[in-house]
């Protein structure tokens, strides 16, 4: 694995590209939590949207990683990264800014915004899988915990700020004026990431290697881990449900709760504020607890949360339990992503980065586009009260692979140096490896 030159300190902050690279992601995700109350709202309150066709939006925001996700792991693989973000944030730039600019033309559609959606979830694809593959060059394994704690708190912080600043924005300058935030938060982001000075070797492909290959490989080598399995199994689940709830709880808050953009933001903004504190507490609840206990128990303990949505009905006491909810599930769901991501970046061999993470997103995040036509289908039919209802069912099923899996009997996970069998005799009850720290 390449480093950064320089013993570890435990802490990624003092180094000057992990700092340039949280800084663009800090950019990056203010901007998209802005966009993540004003798009829908683009839809709903300017072309009076119904609620399939805004499940629909969210659905072709995630198609992508059910269309390009697993090639754009062997592709990034065989490229640079920081230039792969580069390309993909300014990218998704051009696109949201193409919003506004035909809205002030009198010329936005719906299906604009669709096509919108897609090509940057495309981007978001190629920059997300880079992104994960570049951090474990950006700092050594022992760092990555506490800088995927970092960067989940910039995430978290943004889902804090964001939504606020987002409703503000629509109710001061209209919902299509307010997208451009997000466009400018991308190019911040790109302008951040050409300041980066670690020297990016060009992958070597080896000869005879295909595309075909490439994709076969990190498939195999994450169905053939049974932790990994059951990581894409239970992430997947999760993501379904969360689909369902982004693709119905702005037609549920407008429409239901009856909130005016500004207060939709805040209640947005005060639901991120469990997020926030997950991240700051996941490292020392990995040093207390263990990293595979922390992966288990925080399903387990945010899931219940989920069933306050659906409780919540009109005015400001609808508007709390909603947020509560939120809160709850966005401390476990936070948690949940920083012991997961990093086992999986420590486990893997650089070479097969890329892949790996492409093919879990393929699998954990190819539910999402599923989950959101499944939400707005629920929502136009019976209801966005039903549709948050049989979310919450189904964020009460999450824990349900980890306690089937090998997972409920360790305390750590395995390093890369735990071979295959070693986790395979957990499935025979033996007790489980504890890796070196």
């Amino acid at each position: 694995m390449s480093v950064t030159t320089g013993a570890s300190t435990g802490s990624p902050m003092r180094r000057r590209d992990f700092r340039l690279l949280l800084a663009g992601a800090a950019a990056g995700q203010l901007g998209a939590q802005v966009t993540l109350v004003a798009l829908p709202l683009v839809a709903v309150l300017e072309l009076d949207a119904s609620a399939f066709q805004v499940g629909l939006l969210t659905a072709a925001e995630t198609a992508a990683f059910l269309l390009v996700g697993l090639p754009a792991g062997a592709l990034t693989d065989r490229l640079r990264k920081r230039p792969l973000m580069i390309r993909a944030d300014l990218v998704r730039a051009v696109a949201m800014g193409s919003i506004p600019a035909a809205a002030v033309a009198d010329a936005l559609t719906m299906a604009q915004l669709y096509v919108v959606a897609l090509v940057t979830g495309v981007a978001t694809v190629f920059f997300d899988v880079a992104h994960q593959s570049y951090l474990p060059q950006i700092v050594p394994r022992e760092e990555l915990m506490a800088g995927n704690g970092a960067l989940e708190t910039v995430r978290s912080t943004a889902q804090v700020a964001g939504p606020g600043a987002g409703g503000g924005l629509v109710q001061l300058v209209g919902a299509h004026l307010a997208v451009l935030a997000d466009a400018f938060g991308y190019v911040l982001s790109a302008l951040v990431l050409l300041r980066i000075r670690q020297p990016e070797e060009p992958p070597r492909t080896p000869p005879g290697a295909s595309l075909r290959k490439d994709i076969g490989e990190g498939i195999r080598f994450v169905t053939g881990h049974p932790l990994l399995r059951v990581i894409a199994l239970t992430t997947g689940l999760a993501n379904l449900c969360m689909a369902v709830l982004m693709a119905t709880q702005t037609v549920h808050l407008v429409r239901v709760v009856g909130l005016e953009p500004g207060a939709l933001g805040l209640v947005l903004s005060a639901s991120a504020v469990g997020g926030l504190l997950g991240a700051l507490c996941s490292g020392r609840l990995a040093a207390r607890w263990g990293q595979a206990r922390l992966i288990l128990w925080s399903v387990l303990l945010s899931g219940p949360f989920a069933v306050l949505w659906p409780l919540s009905g009109h005015g400001t006491l609808g508007a709390v339990l909603f947020a509560t909810g939120s809160a709850g599930s966005s401390f476990g769901a936070v948690v949940y992503n920083i012991a997961q991501v990093s086992f999986r970046q420590g486990l893997c061999p650089p070479r097969l980065l890329g892949r790996m993470n492409a093919t879990l997103r393929f699998l954990m995040w190819g539910t999402l586009p599923l989950g959101a036509l499944l939400g707005g289908a629920l929502a136009q039919s019976f209801g966005p009260r039903t549709a948050l209802a049989c979310c919450a069912a189904g964020f009460l099923a999450v824990p349900l692979p980890l306690l089937f899996s090998p997972l409920r009997r360790m305390r750590d996970l395995p390093g890369p140096e735990a071979s295959q069998e070693d986790t395979a005799t957990e499935d025979d009850g033996q007790p489980a490896p504890t890796p070196s720290r």
